[in-house]
């Protein structure tokens, strides 16, 4: 079995004043056995003896006062009152695993590498203006842009494939800022049926005529917005719609900061709907890390929200209409 990585966090413990403090080394070694199977996998995973892992556990046991194992035949598995202890022992671990990696982004100045994931409603060219706006310090980071459509932001929190993310939604167990709001246009190239109707649109209409959609990018295949069509077409990136928008092969609701230059040189039009042509979402801002993001990292998010604000498109500003 592979042995697992883990962090050096250089704590010393005096023991003669801080009795009742429980190093993090026992925890790790109650996670490894419940994770790992068992005492020996624990052992040869952490690279520790058998003994020093019962020895953790034991110690562990004393100064809690509780069993956090009970014995099922071979295996032992964790007791009630150490069913919830394996709960914060992993927000623990993850803890002071941010802080050792904080402490050493600050140590090196910037974090080796930065890990974007960002909601396809956000602006292509509000991003690439942020990420040019980013100091020479940040010069040695590498970055790493994930797009994502719905449910696939919530999976690269929750994966932990990204520090930064921009997504309409706020998962469960994470907190997040306002940073943009979206205005969504119904649009379709001017030479589409729907504008030769010379009249303001019903619903009715918009079903006889095939609409454009982006797929779900994460596991759950969310849907949002009208899907009523009896044609659709599914493309997995927006900009591949936009172009089939404007070849006129169908219509779709935009966001509308992201067709602007389409906008305006008339390659899409806005539908003449009798209601329903605007839509709005708000796009918020997580740090999968709150405690601890890293300097550049932060950098983002300070030139994202700079950038916004320079624009004119800071929520504050945003107020639905039209």
């Amino acid at each position: 079995m592979a042995k697992i990585a883990l962090f050096d966090l250089k704590i010393r413990y005096d023991h003669t004043t801080m009795n009742d403090i429980i190093p993090i080394a026992y925890w790790q070694a109650l996670l490894a056995v419940v994770d790992c199977g068992g005492y020996a996998q624990a052992a040869e995973a952490l690279g520790k003896s058998q003994s020093a892992i019962s020895y953790a556990i034991q110690k562990l046991e004393e100064q809690l006062g509780v069993r956090v194992f009970r014995q099922e035949g071979r295996r032992a598995v964790p007791s009630p009152a150490g069913q919830v202890l394996l709960q914060r022992a992993r927000l623990l671990i993850e803890h002071a695993q941010g802080l050792d990696s904080a402490a050493r982004q600050l140590a090196k100045g910037r974090e080796p590498l930065l890990r974007l994931a960002v909601d396809a409603l956000f602006p292509d060219w509000l991003l690439l203006q942020a990420l040019e706006a980013l100091s020479p310090d940040c010069a040695t980071t590498r970055i790493e842009v994930l797009e994502t459509v719905l449910s696939g932001t919530d999976d690269a929190l929750l994966r932990r494939e990204a520090d930064l993310v921009i997504t309409p939604r706020i998962p469960q167990g994470f907190s997040g800022e306002p940073l943009l709001q979206i205005r969504f246009v119904a649009v379709a190239a001017p030479a589409h049926p729907l504008h030769a109707l010379g009249r303001a649109l019903e619903w009715s209409d918009l079903r006889q005529h095939r609409q454009l959609v982006i797929r779900d990018s994460g596991t759950r295949r969310q849907s949002a917005g009208w899907l009523d069509a009896e044609q659709r077409w599914t493309f997995s990136h927006p900009t591949s719609s936009i172009h089939a928008a404007c070849a006129g092969l169908g219509f779709a609701w935009y966001p509308e900061l992201r067709i602007r230059a389409e906008l305006a040189d008339g390659r899409l039009v806005p539908l003449p709907l009798r209601e329903g042509r605007h839509r709005y979402a708000m796009l918020y801002r997580i740090f999968a890390r709150p405690d601890f993001p890293g300097p550049a990292c932060r950098e983002m998010a300070d030139a994202l929200e700079r950038l916004i604000r320079q624009s004119g498109l800071s929520v504050e500003s945003a107020a639905p209409g039209g």
